[in-house]
């Protein structure tokens, strides 16, 4: 996946951890559906029911345990950033899934997409194993 808007030049270091988090989730939502749709060929609704259980808070705050041991110090600095964020919820799990979001919307702005693909692989074992 490259950078689908890569004309505008973006320093993702400058940007608010919510900030980041508004783009990682878009990025994490459009992985999870490709990763499904090429799972199987199955009707849109049943899709949608996958996509909305991997890219539930609790699903991805499951998967950020699994992160945490391989992310480099400046991922996981990026990850606390976005935890520890201010929103308008106070779940322990919806502070995790927007570190999650974070770390992922940084990633794609820095370009690394490789390294984005090697976390997402290991996201979705964890997940398919839930």
């Amino acid at each position: 996946m490259a950078r689908l808007y890569p004309t505008q030049d973006v320093d993702p270091r400058t940007l608010s951890p919510l900030a980041l988090a508004f783009v990682g989730d878009g990025v994490y939502g459009l992985m999870v559906r490709e990763y499904l749709l090429c799972q199987a060929n199955r009707p849109a609704g049943v899709l949608h029911k996958l996509s909305v259980d991997m890219v539930r808070a609790e699903a991805q705050a499951a998967a950020v345990e699994r992160l945490l041991p391989v992310l480099t110090e400046t991922e996981e600095g990026v990850y606390r950033r976005g935890r520890n964020a201010h929103t308008t919820r106070n779940s322990a799990a919806y502070h995790q899934s927007t570190g999650l979001e974070s770390l992922f919307g940084y990633l794609y702005l820095q370009g690394e997409l490789e390294r984005l693909r090697e976390l997402f692989d290991l996201v979705v074992e964890t997940i398919s194993s839930i």
